[in-house]
């Protein structure tokens, strides 16, 4: 009997988890659903619904909880809207992928916030005095206070599914949901409703962080621990159904909670391993309505201008300048600035190649991986575990990662490219997570403290040399610029090795898969299997760039494997142009080199840094390197001249309508 108690309260608690998780579920739900919004920022409403409701109950106490039920969601709510109708709204006519990429910047900007207000250090949010103490019921005891999240959050969601299903309301954002210009036609303001829609769903998430705050604490890491999960559940449930993001969040809660109490070894694992069946079995889930297209978008992924105001000779002059100028920089240490500047320049080109890599499967075939820190810190582990293990060649390490990483994007591209869109965007973070999960549960990875200590030595056999011995052969130059040249010259060598490959009939194809699927398949290719090769190329080249920062540092954690690190390299592959190839390099070094100089001066750096990359998700979508063509095209209109008016076409140019008019 104590063992049947013991599953009964598990299952309890499993449930009171899984309520909440069906309140931030079913908020996200809704909006995908009605919008075709995948809101990263849900998870950073959650936490601000969890801050404003200790906000509200600080200087009230205990019985200040239900006023902050009634206020925080609200708020949450009101934000959520403002967030729509200035960021979300004029991205609706590209691809819903732009909505995750605008998203991930606002969660840079909320998290900001949020310290900025309260800080870094967790809060205690206590339940109110009467729902305090335990409660006996059929034997099993637990707090009172899980029994009202229980019940509180079936009652939200019933009422929730009531306003879709029972009200004009919901009859107008359901059709709004199935054809948005037809209810326009009809004289609706579509739009108001959907404001009103994601003003909703914003609410339900502070809803959640209200009653989750009062049942564990309240920091600044909530929203990022929940986001996750709650992508497991609409996964599972299915994309945009509501009753799917009612079950799944149950399920989900009981998975986890009895998972850790009777198999703790699966603990983090098993739910990710469900969203990977689900999605490869039924991509739209358990409830959710047919793929269609498996998830493909009508909108289209911007790639930066390859043509335009410069030509191929002029930006390859260009490069050779850049690449000059990187390699005189260690002959300045110590005489125009610190070694600093090194060590900054090495990890910007670290990531610089990093970005390239994802560039090859975003930028040219359209996939848009959310799980790319899967690669990358695979990559890493697998150099250390060489040097520590195998060889201390550097040589031999990065090797190894290359090869072990392009095996582990095969397999994951075998399984994953049959689905394409959001679809594919969530198997990659389902893989990269399950990646991350298990590097904590074995010792030969070093578990929560990863691995350092690693000897290095470069060459092979008994030609093989620490650097610190090869700088006392090169007096000009010290340890530290030799691995700069070094990484400079292997992140030089990737990049010509990807612009000859994308010169290539396999970049062609590559290309023509971006501006048009159909007509590639049409015209004969296996689109499939172009894809999965370009996914390889792009795992081993990220496995490389996770290599190269092992070698660099001489250590590994699991942060690495982190999809905050996938998000960011996203980032930087919009932020510099994707489709070009050294646009996502150059997007890396400005994000690196401008999240060290505000670094410098404020605590919240990334506050701004999502700023900047939220505006230019809206206003530059191809990126920093379509600004120059940007800027004159803006100025010829001023002056009323031909450019202004769109002569310049570069790349974007349909070669099909060129051989036309030749």
């Amino acid at each position: 009997m104590v063992g049947v108690a013991g599953f009964a309260e598990q299952l309890l608690n499993g449930l009171t988890i899984g309520m909440v998780y069906v309140l931030i579920a079913a908020g996200l739900s809704v909006i995908f659903g009605v919008m075709d919004v995948i809101n990263f920022a849900h998870g950073e409403l959650f936490a601000l619904g969890a801050y404003f409701a200790f906000a509200v109950v600080a200087p009230f106490g205990g019985t200040g909880f239900w006023l902050a039920l009634v206020v925080a969601p609200p708020l949450v709510g009101a934000l959520g809207a403002a967030i729509e109708r200035f960021t979300l709204r004029p991205l609706y006519d590209r691809s819903p992928l732009y909505h995750i990429l605008l998203t991930f910047g606002l969660v840079l900007m909320l998290n900001d916030v949020i310290t900025f207000l309260w800080g870094k250090q967790a809060k205690a949010l206590s339940a109110p005095p009467l729902l305090d103490g335990p409660v006996t019921v059929l034997g099993v005891t637990n707090s009172l206070y899980s029994y009202f999240i229980i019940g509180f959050g079936a009652a939200l969601s019933l009422a929730t599914w009531w306003a879709l299903n029972g009200t004009r309301f919901g009859l107008v954002v359901r059709a709004g949901s199935m054809d948005r210009e037809m209810v326009r036609n009809l004289g609706v303001d579509i739009d108001r409703y959907y404001t009103l829609v994601f003003g909703a769903g914003a609410a339900l998430a502070g809803v959640a962080g209200v009653v989750l705050g009062a049942y564990q604490n309240v920091n600044p890491g909530m929203g990022n621990a929940v986001i996750i999960p709650a992508f497991v559940i609409v996964v599972l449930g299915g994309l945009g159904s509501f009753r799917g993001a009612v079950a799944g969040g149950l399920a989900v809660g009981v998975i986890q909670t009895l998972t850790r109490t009777y198999l703790p070894v699966m603990e983090g694992l098993i739910v990710f391993v469900l969203m990977i069946s689900v999605l490869l079995a039924k991509p739209e889930g358990l409830f959710g309505t047919s793929a269609g297209d498996g998830g493909e978008s009508d909108g289209e992924l911007l790639a930066g201008r390859t043509g335009g105001v410069l030509s191929d000779r002029q930006r390859f002059r260009l490069g050779a300048l850049a690449v000059g100028l990187l390699a005189v920089v260690p002959f300045g240490v110590e005489v125009l600035y610190s070694e600093y500047v090194l060590t900054l320049l090495s990890d910007a080109l670290v990531w610089a190649l990093f970005a390239l890599s994802l560039d090859f499967v975003m930028g040219y075939a359209g996939l848009v991986s959310l799980g790319h820190a899967l690669f990358y810190g695979t990559g890493a582990y697998a150099a250390i575990l060489v040097l520590m293990h195998v060889s201390p060649s550097a040589f031999v390490a990065l090797a190894v990662a290359v090869v072990v990483c392009a095996a582990i994007a095969w397999a994951i591209g075998h399984l994953s490219i049959r689905v394409s869109g959001v679809y594919f965007a969530m198997i990659t973070l389902a893989f990269a997570q399950l990646f991350y999960r298990a590097v904590f549960k074995f010792e030969w990875t070093g578990g929560s403290d990863g691995l350092f200590g690693a000897d290095v030595v470069y060459g092979l056999g008994g030609a093989a040399m620490e650097l610190d011995e090869i700088a006392e052969t090169v007096p000009a130059v010290s340890e530290e610029g030799l691995f700069y040249y070094f990484l400079l010259a292997t992140v030089v060598g990737a990049y010509l090795v990807a612009r000859r490959m994308m010169r290539a009939p396999f970049g062609s194809v590559l290309q023509s898969i971006r501006e048009s699927e159909r007509r590639t398949e049409f015209v004969g290719y296996d689109v499939t299997a172009y894809k999965r090769r370009a996914f390889v190329v792009s795992g081993a080249m990220a496995g490389l760039a996770g290599g190269l920062f092992a070698v660099q540092d001489g250590f590994v954690a699991p942060s690495l494997l982190h999809w905050l690190n996938s998000g960011e390299v996203v980032v930087m592959t919009v932020l510099g142009g994707m489709g070009t190839l050294y646009g996502p390099m150059v997007g890396a070094g400005v994000y690196v080199g401008f999240e060290d100089l505000l670094s410098s001066y404020t605590d919240q750096w990334q506050f701004f840094l999502g700023l900047v990359f939220v505006v230019f998700v809206i206003a530059l979508p191809r990126g920093l390197v379509s600004l120059p063509e940007r800027l004159l095209e803006t100025a010829g209109r001023r002056r009323g001249t031909p450019e202004g008016r769109g002569e310049a076409r570069g790349d974007d140019a349909d070669p099909l309508v060129e051989e036309v008019n030749e």
